[in-house]
């Protein structure tokens, strides 16, 4: 005790603050209670030397602590050196602390990225998109994102993705972005879904440049009678095309042989490679180019597919381009002839587009003057043999059904056909010279109409027809002149029952109101879809889209069905094109899977 007053009269004459007194209290009562507490060890026993070197090798012992102190240049001889000791370390202490009390999380932990002068702003998606490479527009956006603010350097989790590091808040926008960013950085893009996303950039790049250019042909029809676009879009000419693929540079026009026979009931059909990959709909139109070896494709899905037919390796029937047209599922696709120079396609809409291969423009037809109301849809069009017209169903039913002509030229309106049928115009076909047109009804009722006389010729009556489906003619040259020179003309109905009809003696204003078919073919169980001629004439192709595998190739002028092909493992699935080569070597078939399958006529 006597040590204890002692020390607190020296700390009174020392002068020392009120805070230093409380702390050398805490050690005087510390040290009394260390003596309590030896004074109650007095009764245990005695430590051996094992014990003793242990605690000695943990906790050190009084003269190695004084002889580190003598190390720091402290002695150990004055009985309040500790206790300046403990002062000097517990100021330090508080000076530290109170140094980095004010300072930011952020500050605390520097990330090794350089030296930055950016102040501490918000980052908004703007201004990422501004200095950003990726165009690319979200589907939709949420309000609230905007109004969200995240800070970047109070969580420890989101600095790293801070671009700089002075950066602390972003918007909602942009948070989302960063998190985007950072995931793909931990897992990078693979190279199939880097190449699709390409394409489809590609595509949506096309697309918005048609969107525009449609855009301007609308305010511009509004003013004219039928108007045309007259921007151009991105589409590369037909002479490029061929320059970039090596085996059309060489030889880019169709093979025309002389022209063989055909024998009837087998014939011998060799399947190639299939043109491209499946298509993302089914394939509404099919057809071939009348010089080049190039298969035009196109469905729902509102894109054009221009294929290099060649289905020799290592690449087989590769696509040369393709066009994607905004919010339009495209109906019906066609070559204008006679040089198919010209690509015409439309969809369900008040409008149809001309893509010219020659230059890559692209135009627009916005409407036929004076026929707005008869004409709400240019789906369903057919081009003249010729080139020079073409002909649209159109939507005005009142009174049977019609069809507008327009030149193929100039788009302008010449004649309109109207057919006496009940249920409207069930489909229509051109004549071999196409200078008129054979149209029929729903009903059965057909009319021969001339053009260069702009009025009905004939008219007669399918035999037993329940619901008209289809028409096609085919056999050009062989017929009577005044009719086209078309033979057969082909009918197809809703019961699955096809007629076929001889149109040699219909010459000369002789056309019967009820002939009577040559044949009457009955194979197929569901609607009739299809019927196509080949370009010689000789083979006819009748199909149902309603049912699997359901297809039957006829000879003609024999008018039997081949036995031999397609047998049950051809593998056509639910057809929806069907179209023949210029030369009739090749016949290309599509189905409702997007798959175009292609096989060679060999005789």
């Amino acid at each position: 005790m006597s040590r204890q007053r002692e020390m607190a009269s020296d700390i009174v004459a020392s002068g020392i603050s009120d805070h230093d007194r409380n702390m050398e209290t805490d050690v005087m009562e510390h040290e009394s209670l260390d003596a309590f507490e030896g004074f109650e060890n007095d009764t245990d026993t005695d430590k051996d030397s094992t014990e003793l070197e242990l605690e000695k090798a943990v906790f050190g012992d009084e003269a190695g602590f004084y002889q580190r102190l003598k190390e720091h240049g402290l002695t150990g001889d004055d009985p309040q050196q500790p206790i300046a000791i403990q002062r000097e370390v517990r100021d330090e202490i508080e000076e530290d602390i109170q140094d980095i009390r004010d300072v930011d999380d952020a500050d605390l932990f520097i990330l090794d990225s350089g030296p930055s002068v950016k102040p501490l702003t918000l980052t908004t998606s703007r201004q990422y998109r501004e200095s950003s490479s990726d165009t690319s527009e979200a589907a939709w956006h949420d309000s609230d994102d905007e109004r969200i603010t995240v800070s970047l350097a109070n969580n420890p989790r989101l600095r790293k993705l801070r671009n700089y590091e002075g950066e602390d808040l972003v918007d909602g926008k942009e948070y989302s972005k960063r998190l985007r960013r950072q995931y793909e950085r931990l897992y990078p893009v693979p190279d199939w879904a880097t190449q699709a996303k390409t394409k489809k950039n590609r595509l949506r790049n096309e697309s918005h440049s048609l969107k525009a250019s449609w855009d301007s042909s609308q305010h511009s029809a509004s003013e004219g009678e039928m108007s045309v676009d007259s921007d151009e879009l991105s589409a590369p000419p037909l002479a490029k095309l061929l320059q970039q693929s090596g085996s059309l540079t060489d030889s880019n026009q169709v093979v025309l042989r002389g022209k063989r026979k055909l024998r009837p009931e087998v014939i011998d059909m060799q399947r190639t490679k299939d043109v491209g990959v499946a298509q993302p709909s089914a394939i509404s139109s099919l057809v071939f180019h009348p010089h080049h070896p190039l298969l035009l494709s196109s469905g729902p899905a509102s894109t054009i597919f221009l294929h290099h037919v060649s289905p020799r390796p290592p690449n087989p029937n590769p696509l040369l381009t393709s066009l994607h047209v905004q919010s339009t599922p495209l109906t019906t696709t066609s070559f204008q002839p006679p040089n198919g120079n010209k690509i015409l396609f439309a969809g369900r809409r008040r409008y149809f587009h001309s893509w010219d291969l020659s230059s890559g423009r692209i135009d627009k037809i916005c409407r036929v003057y004076g026929h707005q109301s008869e004409q709400k849809s240019m789906e369903r069009f057919k081009m003249s043999p010729c080139g020079r017209w073409m002909g649209i169903v159109g939507s005005q039913r009142k009174g049977g059904g019609l069809i507008n002509v327009l030149d193929a030229h100039t788009s302008q309106w010449i004649a309109e056909v109207r057919v006496e049928s009940k249920g409207g115009v069930a489909d229509f076909e051109w004549w071999g010279d196409g200078e008129g047109m054979t149209a029929l009804g729903k009903a059965g009722e057909a009319v021969e109409w001339d053009v260069r006389q702009k009025k009905v010729v004939g008219r007669w009556v399918d035999e037993g027809a329940v619901g008209t489906t289809v028409a096609a003619m085919g056999g050009s040259g062989s017929g009577p002149e005044d009719l086209g020179g078309d033979r057969w003309v082909a009918v197809g109905s809703s019961s699955g029952i096809v007629n076929i009809y001889d149109r040699k003696g219909w010459g000369g204003g002789k056309i019967p109101a009820g002939p009577k078919p040559t044949r009457v073919f009955d194979q197929l169980t569901t609607p009739t879809s299809h019927l196509v001629f080949s370009p010689d004439g000789q083979l006819m192709v009748i199909a149902s889209r309603w049912k699997r595998d359901a297809l039957r190739l006829v000879h003609l002028p024999s008018c039997t069905v081949y036995r031999n092909w397609p047998t049950s493992s051809t593998p056509l699935g639910r057809i929806t094109a069907v179209a023949f080569s210029p030369n009739s070597e090749m016949l290309a078939v599509a189905n409702e899977q997007g798959k175009i399958r292609l096989w060679e006529i060999r005789g």
